[in-house]
């Protein structure tokens, strides 16, 4: 897209249509656990071997659980995996008091982990599910052993174009609106579009994927919460890039104690390359992986390399005993 178009209709329809989602692949694991105010849909994956090390996956906008079955399936031999499905989002419902904020999402990763007694872990953010565990580290170290974060959504001062209809759908009134001109399109032009968006190269998308990602997006637009989840989280990404001091995400980035390992794509639409840098600066023990031809979701386009670079940092951050410097 250049710098002169506006967002297009399909960028608008990716913003508001779910990543690749659906119900436990083969060997996984799904069940529900209920906890103060929240209940929590849980995928896993069982370790190849017993005293692997736990891991926690979180997605962002949009997003479910799923979008980390590519990979707990080939880290099968390396960590003992569970994803989340935040609350609202996948087969998680509404939380009770109807906080989507960020800080809202990292305490249901908190109660989780805290009610789980599986900590510290591996945590793993992508996009806004970045954001959430980038706070979860800074407030709560002692749950986090490493940190890894696809593409996370960090505060920018120029906003990725794609990333506008994002920001507009948090507006109020908006959501509504968009609902009204998307009335007609139907599921597959709007997974089309969130592909189109959030993939580098759209075509490694396979035909049943796509087919199994339109029809949780038509079970998930009869859900009576859809759009009150999306635009509220919406709304909460946009506020956690306004906090400033202490409660800003650059600044609890900077707080982060954990090793951390950072994933950028080249052709990422929605966050920004050009962010790498910075947040190799922002976390004080961070190595960095950027893949030129990657785009939002990168542990879904590239599950292998994005596993030999976690395996390498996890092996590097055992030789060092697990500690930041």
């Amino acid at each position: 897209m250049s710098s002169t178009e506006l967002p297009s209709a399909t960028a608008t329809a990716a913003a508001t249509a779910a990543p690749v989602v659906g119900p436990a692949a083969e060997g996984e694991r799904m069940r529900s656990v209920g906890l103060a105010g929240i209940t929590l849909a849980v995928r896993s994956r069982p370790p190849a071997t017993d005293g692997l090390p736990p891991a926690l996956f979180v997605h962002g906008l949009g997003g479910s659980s799923q979008n980390w079955s590519a990979l707990m399936s080939v880290m099968a031999g390396v960590l003992d995996a569970e994803a989340i499905d935040l609350p609202g989002f996948g087969d998680s419902p509404p939380p009770d008091d109807g906080n989507y904020s960020v800080t809202g999402h990292a305490r249901a990763v908190i109660r989780y982990l805290e009610s789980q007694g599986r900590g510290p872990v591996h945590l793993f953010g992508n996009s806004m599910g970045g954001s959430v565990t980038t706070r979860v580290a800074a407030l709560r170290p002692d749950l986090v052993r490493t940190l890894t974060l696809v593409s996370p959504a960090l505060p920018e001062v120029r906003v990725q174009r794609g990333a506008v209809p994002t920001a507009l759908i948090a507006l109020p009134g908006v959501s509504r609106m968009f609902r009204w001109l998307s009335r007609d399109w139907s599921p597959e032009q709007r997974v089309r579009g969130v592909m189109e968006l959030c993939y580098g190269d759209p075509s490694r998308v396979k035909p049943e994927a796509f087919d199994a990602a339109v029809q949780e997006l038509e079970r998930r637009l009869e859900l009576p919460y859809f759009w009150d989840a999306m635009t509220r989280s919406a709304r909460g990404i946009v506020d956690a890039y306004t906090l400033g001091g202490q409660h800003g995400l650059w600044r609890q980035a900077e707080r982060v104690l954990a090793p951390t390992l950072l994933i950028y794509g080249g052709r990422d639409q929605l966050v920004a390359y050009r962010m790498a840098g910075k947040a190799a600066r922002a976390f004080r023990d961070s190595r960095l992986l950027t893949l030129p031809d990657a785009g939002h979701v990168a542990m879904m386009e590239y599950p292998h390399t994005v596993a030999r670079a976690v395996r390498e940092f996890l092996a590097d951050t055992d030789e060092r005993g697990g500690l930041g410097s």
